[in-house]
């Protein structure tokens, strides 16, 4: 491989690890998927369906005890939260992801779901698929740009191959990834998808996802019920993420191991038991609502549980479902496993769409029905796009899911009401809001992704000597007299800074060599403009520099023990190289 890097330019050997990036990411998916499946199978085949199975109280209190004890003893670091872990290391690790990444979530994810855990293979996929391209990347010790490139044509390829979805892969890359779209970046995307999708195809045939008819197509007198349904899914996926936030902080109050897994594990067992349609990634759920011309087909969904053959209550089960999903989430990661949100948002999109058209439908206003099938589509690209705050994603991966390109337009409306409505009361997604807050996300804005990517430990300088109180003039003279800098800082004995010295303020005593031993620092130090500390975001430092017209402030840590010194000199440098890296196509 190295002597074709020296055969070809650069831009052409990118491309060519982009296609390898891709081929090595739709063959993982497709890995994790039969990895998923077969595990199900082996667990469940002998279950009948006219009854509830105690074994949905064991199977997934099992997986994510493996899944937890997998994690802790053997990866030895926090995989959770995969698409946030690729967004934090766009945006501060210049697109370094550990080599673990490459398999140890497939590894857990595949023990999870496959035992019944309430979460999707999609967010593990995509992080295996951006460490593999971290991994090729840095194999050929690639500059950090090409290197994001190459992290973003891991994930567009692990969702292309996951889903059998290339377009969809390339504008969740752009969306969630927030990947700027040039053609430096945009042609080793569609390789990376094109060449996933083909791995899945190759290996599991070109059928979609779900098999569907659709024999309704579209008609304009159906927007109103489209906008109202788009209105739902946008509050549904507030709820969903708002309770996911609330129940996740209740799971981080206990840092022992095997208390998370004895309470999530009692409370997805519960709701297993309870409604077992909440068993795994639920695409079965999915397929057969899409699949329901009747509510009588419709009832398939309450197999295994209690409620078998109260096919009355159908609307209420659902309903439940879609409320409790949300915990069983949850409680799947909270209490040791590993999964995303893909699936989960799909399954609550489908029972929302679908509740929606029998609620809707025993009224028809106007005399205007709602197909079943055309509104659980419309939900799951509904719910998609407003927890992953990505319409685009959400039209086209169920287009492609499902080969409902006919239903283009209805998918517009509902996925552009349902990110309206949740961006009016959150701004961020589900994967982005923990990095928003703390000044650490990338975005498409040039100006604010330059400055989440650059970095305070690059530019503090750290040589400055450093003074003491009780030292004398002469002292401090002949300590700082090598140093070119004008600005130093006063600690005390555990490093505390106190104050600065600028030299600056002092020159008229400098040269004044009878008063050297007559003045102390203590007398000639004064207080900073303003002090940068190290967990200030970027935009914070640079406020705090225009704001106090400084040339050079010190640096703390948040405990206050000085680190060394920025300058706007140094801060204005760094921009404009990550600038001109960013301009170049």
């Amino acid at each position: 491989m190295l002597g074709i890097q020296q055969k070809l330019t650069q831009r052409q050997f990118v491309l060519l690890l982009s296609l390898c990036v891709g081929l090595a990411s739709g063959l993982a998916a497709n890995l994790l998927k039969w990895f998923i499946h077969s595990v199900e199978e082996f667990l469940t085949r002998n279950f009948t369906v006219d009854s509830s199975n105690p074994l949905y109280l064991l199977y997934p209190a099992v997986g994510i005890l493996l899944s937890a004890l997998f994690i802790k003893y053997i990866v030895r670091d926090n995989i959770g939260h995969g698409v946030t872990k690729i967004l934090y290391a766009l945006s501060r690790n210049q697109g370094f992801l550990r080599s673990h990444n490459t398999w140890s979530s497939m590894v857990a994810s595949g023990l999870t779901i496959g035992f019944g855990g309430s979460v999707g293979a999609e967010s593990p996929i995509v992080l295996t698929g951006s460490a593999l391209g971290s991994r090729i990347g840095r194999w050929f010790d690639l500059d950090h740009r090409t290197l994001m490139i190459l992290v973003g044509c891991g994930a567009s390829g692990a969702v292309a191959g996951i889903f059998k979805a290339p377009i969809a892969g390339l504008v969740f890359t752009i969306e969630v990834l927030m990947i700027d779209l040039t053609m430096s970046s945009l042609v080793p995307l569609l390789i990376s998808c094109a060449s996933a999708a083909c791995v899945s195809y190759f290996l599991s045939g070109s059928g979609t996802m779900f098999h569907i008819a659709l024999n309704d197509p579209f008609i304009v007198e159906r927007v109103p019920s489209t906008i109202l349904l788009g209105v739902l899914c946008g509050l549904i996926g507030l709820y969903f993420t708002r309770v996911m936030n609330a129940f996740e902080r209740v799971f981080a109050r206990f840092g022992n191991l095997y208390v998370r897994w004895i309470m999530g594990g009692m409370v997805l067992a519960l709701l297993i038991y309870l409604f077992p349609p909440l068993y795994g990634e639920g695409y079965g759920t999915i397929s057969t609502l899409l699949n329901s011309t009747t509510t009588g087909d419709a009832v398939d969904v309450m197999n295994n549980s209690l409620f078998y053959g109260h096919e009355r209550w159908i609307l209420l089960y659902l309903g439940l479902i879609i409320l409790l999903k949300v915990f069983a989430a949850t409680a799947t990661n909270g209490g040791g496993g590993c999964g995303g949100t893909f699936a989960p948002s799909l399954f609550l999109g489908c029972l929302t769409g679908y509740t929606f058209s029998q609620v809707w439908n025993q009224f028809a206003p106007f005399g205007i029905t709602l197909p079943p099938t055309n509104s659980c589509l419309y939900g799951m690209a509904g719910v998609m796009s407003a927890v992953f705050h990505a319409p685009l994603t959400g039209i086209f991966l169920i287009a492609e899911l499902t080969g409902g390109y006919r239903l283009l337009v209805p998918l517009m409306i509902v996925s552009a009401i349902s990110y309206l409505v949740i961006h009016t009361f959150e701004p961020h997604s589900i994967y982005s809001m923990r990095l928003a807050r703390r000044g650490e996300l990338l975005t498409h804005h040039k100006d604010q992704s330059v400055l989440t990517l650059m970095n305070l430990e690059d530019v503090t300088d750290k040589s400055r000597p450093i003074l003491s109180p009780d030292m004398t003039l002469g002292k401090m003279l002949q300590l700082v007299s090598s140093s070119k800098r004008l600005h130093f800082a006063v600690c005390s004995p555990d490093k505390k800074l106190l104050a600065v010295v600028n030299i600056n303020n002092i020159r008229h005593l400098i040269f004044r060599s009878e008063l050297y031993n007559s003045f102390t620092v203590n007398g000639l130090m004064s207080q900073p403009h303003a002090i940068v500390r190290t967990d200030d975001s970027m935009q914070d430092i640079m406020d705090k520099f225009q704001k106090n017209d400084a040339g050079t402030l010190p640096v703390t840590d948040a405990d206050g023990y000085y680190v060394g010194f920025v300058s706007q000199a140094r801060l204005y440098s760094a921009y404009r190289e990550i600038l001109k890296d960013f301009s170049e196509e």
